[in-house]
């Protein structure tokens, strides 16, 4: 049996898989954000009582033996520990607004872009740079505390297994690693000011770093893999290997990736490009803000039940009556396929005879045209998967295939998780048939009429964009 480990941002999740990719068991604990005035961040503690419970059912459920684990979980934001993996402060969030003042400057003076043109990553207010500047500008003595300033998958393999601080390529891309080296790039530690700050980046397991546990969750002794974190887990778990193919994760990140071998770094700072474990080989990511978080404001905000969006997605035509969303509802603005830390949602078009159905279709195409924008940023050219929370919604999946005008393999279950056994599987040596572990549960075919009317609409989405984000800098 094999276990993979899925840390999210708002649910943790652990599934086992048999050698043939055969879900065996799934269980999942939701963990909590504390947001106040632009801050989000979480409790670790909470989080890693999660992913001990969370495993412990699994594996009472399956009671196979484990042969190897594999842990992914959300990236960026920063998890102060000290030496023992021990919280300092609670986790910032990758979803933390509160460095953006540190990215309008940094903006300003160049130092964004000449980042960008060295490591291909496009800071936004919630990535390590950003935050570990403000912290060490509003908060010394946390950092001081600190051994190590982490991402969420390596403080929680740090305390399954005891090990020292440890990170991977994937969550190292954001902001510091040069991507031909595979190292951290000192020069840009020094224009982001944190020099003093060196010794609290983690080191680089390259390959991933593996270990044995300690026996909290999982059995002692169980092998296990830190990483990839969970964007480059989902594209192995999806089969997303092959240069020009793409994956688009309709979660409360809808993140937009594309293989490549490409690394071109000319072009508006965007997005980043994310090392994978085959060098030579990236992932060019355009993750926004904003997935399936911002539909379900507007449910919350409605008094729309989940399971009702399918039937209101019937009731209203293409083009919601009119009425039109730029769903751009993050506290930090905007980081694909532009950086935008001031830019805010908006809704035009309603009326008094709007329904319900009108704003929730509105929505969901509003949601569908940011991820074209990021796909035809990230140079999509071959085929297309998608996964996450969002494909629960077969009416959401045919509106998204006729907004993208392109089929969609659908891939469901814990692809996540997958992607973190398979990678695990490569690191240990142990052959595991990829393409049936990845094989899609659906392909949803656009229709033509409906694809056309969205090729037009989506035309005018960055017209009303480009409009936004003027104001946002106004």
């Amino acid at each position: 049996m094999y276990v993979g480990i899925d840390v999210g941002t708002s649910t943790v999740k652990a599934a086992a898989f048999d050698a043939t990719g055969r879900e065996l068991a799934v269980a999942a604990r939701p963990v909590g954000l504390a947001l106040h005035g632009g801050v989000v961040e979480q409790d670790m503690d909470e989080l890693y009582g999660a992913v001990v419970a969370v495993l412990q059912e699994v594996t009472e459920r399956a009671p196979d033996p484990v042969a190897l684990a594999g842990l992914t979980g959300q990236g960026d934001g920063v998890w102060l520990v000290d030496g023992d993996g021990r919280p300092v402060r609670p986790a910032a969030s990758w979803m933390d607004g509160r460095a953006h003042e540190v990215v309008d400057r940094w903006l300003a003076d160049g130092t964004f872009e000449t980042v960008f043109r060295r490591t291909g990553s496009a800071m936004f207010p919630g990535c390590p740079g950003p935050l570990l500047a403000w912290l060490d500008s509003h908060e010394p003595k946390a950092l001081d505390a600190a051994r190590a300033a982490l991402y969420c998958k390596d403080m929680v393999f740090q305390r399954l297994t005891g090990t020292g601080p440890t990170t991977d390529v994937s969550d190292a891309s954001m902001p510091f690693l040069d991507p031909h080296t595979r190292t951290y790039d000192n020069r840009v530690v020094e224009l982001l000011g944190l020099t003093h700050r060196r010794g609290l980046l983690a080191p680089v397991s390259d390959p991933i770093a593996t270990a044995r546990t300690r026996g909290e969750g999982l059995p002692a002794g169980t092998r296990i893999a830190n990483g990839p974190y969970d964007l480059p887990a989902c594209a192995l778990g999806a089969g997303v290997t092959s240069p020009g193919d793409g994956l688009l994760i309709v979660g409360t990140c809808l993140a937009s990736l594309v293989a490549t071998t490409d690394l071109d770094l000319t072009g508006e700072p965007a997005g980043l490009y994310i090392n994978t474990d085959r060098p030579g080989h990236w992932l060019r990511a355009m993750p926004a803000m904003v997935g399936t978080a911002a539909l379900d404001w507007v449910l919350s905000t409605t008094g729309v039940r989940h399971e009702e969006v399918d039937g209101l997605l019937a009731e209203t035509p293409p083009g919601a009556n009119g009425v039109r969303v730029l769903p751009y509802f993050a506290p930090s603005g905007e980081r694909a396929p532009f950086v935008e830390p001031r830019l805010r949602a908006e809704l035009s078009g309603v009326s008094l005879e709007s329904t319900r159905a009108d704003l929730v279709r509105a929505t969901c195409e509003g949601i569908g045209y940011a991820a074209r924008h990021c796909l035809q940023a990230a140079g999509l050219t071959g085929s297309l998967a998608v996964c996450g929370g969002g494909t629960r919604s077969p009416a959401w999946m045919r509106l998204l295939a006729d907004v993208l005008g392109r089929p969609l393999r659908v891939v469901e279950g814990e692809v996540g998780a997958r992607g973190a056994v398979l990678a695990a599987a490569e690191r240990y040596g142990v052959a595991l048939d990829a393409r049936a572990w990845t094989r899609p549960t659906a392909v949803v075919e656009p229709d033509a009429g409906r694809a056309a009317y969205y090729t037009k609409g989506y035309e005018e989405h960055l017209t009303r964009l480009t409009e936004a984000r003027g104001r946002a800098r106004a």
